[in-house]
């Protein structure tokens, strides 16, 4: 399989194109500035996006990890949503926003029209925003999905989302494994009042061991920059990465 061009906007916000649908994850286009609700932890944006809402295009679809923190969709994202045809989240999610959004659960499956026929098969797959189970875990974080996509003659796609359980990287392998390209989640983001400071997605020796437990032939890292309480970046990524012996995995985002 020849690599799948992703275009990165910075924070967990990638653009791709896939069976002649475009796809667009966690759409998140705000400036930097402070970020949060009353009684949550400000969350803090360093950076603005690399690239506009402008530079992108059509898209068909939306694979939303979840609908309730402002650095995977924020006010520009939410704004993006009503002009997308189609929104993929938690179930949740899906009933927060109404809309095109559809909620998914864990293994539930959707079918996509293809333009030049054929269908895409996108399957909602576990993740678990934090350490811990899976009740402990969204009493705290929410509830937060991944996706796979598939199809006829396509490359396996998987999009971690806000994930840190490696154990739930192990079973969407069992299903689905081995993977051609990996859009991962990583920046290993922390805060001191949630559970003891431990993170709450993925950090870069994580990321480089669901490659490898995924078999992923590509990986795509995002949810690494822009923000400050991610509290590692591409240098430690690729640092792990080389560690484990997969520095050729990692793939640069396509340009603009």
């Amino acid at each position: 399989m020849t690599q799948l061009p992703v275009r990165v906007f910075g924070g967990p916000t990638a653009l791709f194109e896939y069976g002649g649908l475009r796809f667009l994850t966690d759409p998140t286009f705000d400036g930097p500035g402070d970020y949060g609700r009353p009684g949550r932890p400000q969350l803090t944006k360093l950076a603005p996006p690399d690239g506009s809402l402008e530079e992108l295009g059509r898209v068909d679809v939306v694979l939303l990890s979840h609908d309730e923190h402002p650095d995977n969709l924020d006010h520009a994202g939410r704004e993006l949503l009503a002009h997308v045809p189609l929104t993929l989240t938690t179930p949740g999610g899906g009933e927060r926003l109404g809309g095109s959004a559809r909620g998914l659960r864990d293994w539930e499956e959707v079918e996509l029209e293809r333009p030049g026929g054929g269908t895409v098969t996108v399957t909602a797959v576990p993740a678990l925003h934090g350490p811990g189970t899976r009740e402990q875990v969204e009493a705290v974080t929410g509830q937060v999905v991944g996706f796979v996509l598939t199809g006829e003659g396509l490359p396996t796609v998987y999009v971690s989302g806000d994930n840190a359980s490696l154990e739930v990287v192990e079973e969407i392998a069992a299903r689905f494994a081995p993977v051609d390209t990996a859009i991962l989640f990583a920046g290993a983001p922390r805060f001191p009042v949630l559970f003891d400071g431990a993170t709450l997605v993925l950090d870069s020796a994580q990321a480089a061991r669901a490659a490898g437990i995924l078999g992923a032939r590509a990986v795509v890292p995002v949810h690494q920059d822009s923000w400050a309480h991610f509290t590692e970046g591409n240098e430690d990524l690729v640092a792990a990465f080389t560690a484990a012996g997969l520095a050729d995995r990692l793939q640069e985002s396509a340009k603009g």
